[in-house]
């Protein structure tokens, strides 16, 4: 047990890192314990570490992921049917890291091709919120079990959601170009080694194209938070006690598009200040899987009726996940 939790320290949240950072500041001739000094040093260190694990991350669920390409994965989900369908397609969403803009033309793909809409919106719920590289990430800044407890919720409002979705018969509400188009069958093609590797690789690099500026300004606010703002202020606003934090922290994740690594510096910087992990955790679902970006595009491919209906329930969903873990918070620490 003892090695595992040395693992985990020096893996996964590194604190090789942190005192390393902490070092070479006070070797600079900067107090880490004063507020500019500790903003400082939670910056460079949640920075490194979070571009070091998504380097990592991105690269082995890549390689997992040039298995699972768009054709092959609607073959898996095109013989399944019921909560079954919904259940797989909402598994292998965590298979693929897609932000939830990205996964709006698979969405089309899969409609087009047949799919039923429920397993459609399993996926696309799963697809943003949850995948391996976050759960790792999560645990490398909570711990394992909020890690694997987030996963394990996440899938369920996935399956839930596309399974009530499915049952409500909305079929009618999808845009007819969307039906219209074409399904192209196109046969995987079988990868060696050294092309997965190289497909890991550009992914890597994509990704973190990608999702760079939001990392760094989540640290930055993250820090901003750690080292600013009283802990009065932070817990009279969204504290674990009130009940309209979780409604809140949903509210206010739907307007701001990042992906999940953005957001954690800030859960992070928040669960420190005294917000309930509930609250924190259901402002990052809002911001992965309800951003406003992809409800425009969303929008396009589907009708208001349906959407309003997507969006309430999970909306609905994350709002009870949140107030789940404040209820519980104390089996979490």
């Amino acid at each position: 047990m003892e090695i595992l939790r040395w693992l985990n320290e020096q893996l996964l949240r590194m604190q090789w890192l942190s005192d390393l950072v902490a070092w070479l500041l006070g070797k600079a001739g900067m107090d880490t314990s004063s507020r500019l000094g500790g903003s400082v040093h939670f910056f460079i260190y949640d920075t490194i570490k979070i571009f070091l694990l998504l380097a990592v991350l991105i690269f082995v669920v890549s390689w997992i992921q040039s298995h699972f390409p768009p054709e092959r994965t609607r073959r898996i989900l095109g013989g399944m049917r019921g909560v079954k369908a919904n259940t797989v397609g909402a598994l292998l969403g965590t298979v693929t890291p897609f932000c939830s803009c990205s996964s709006i033309p698979l969405f089309i793909g899969f409609t087009s091709a047949g799919l039923p809409l429920g397993v459609t919106f399993s996926f696309l719920i799963s697809s943003p919120l949850v995948d391996l590289a976050s759960m790792i990430l999560l645990a490398s800044i909570f711990n394992w079990t909020v890690a694997i407890a987030y996963v394990v919720v996440g899938i369920v409002l996935a399956v839930a959601g596309g399974t009530l979705i499915g049952a409500l018969r909305m079929e009618g509400q999808i845009e007819s170009f969307v039906t219209r188009a074409p399904a192209v069958g196109v046969e995987p093609q079988a990868m060696s080694r050294r092309e997965r590797a190289a497909y890991a690789r550009d992914q890597v690099f994509e990704i973190v194209r990608r999702v760079w500026l939001y990392v760094l300004i989540g640290v930055g606010i993250g820090a901003a938070i750690h080292n600013w703002i009283p802990q009065d202020v932070i817990t009279t606003l969204l504290g674990q006690d009130k009940w309209w934090a979780v409604p809140v922290a949903v509210l206010a994740g739907v307007p701001v598009y990042a992906d999940i690594f953005g957001t954690l510096p800030i859960a992070e910087a928040l669960v420190a200040k005294g917000v309930g992990l509930g609250t924190v955790l259901a402002f990052m679902m809002a911001v992965t899987a309800l951003s406003l970006p992809s409800l425009i595009m969303l929008k396009r491919v589907v009708k208001a009726r349906l959407l309003a209906t997507f969006f309430a329930i999970v909306v609905a969903g994350i709002v009870v996940i949140g107030l789940l873990f404040n209820a519980t918070a104390s089996f979490f620490t």
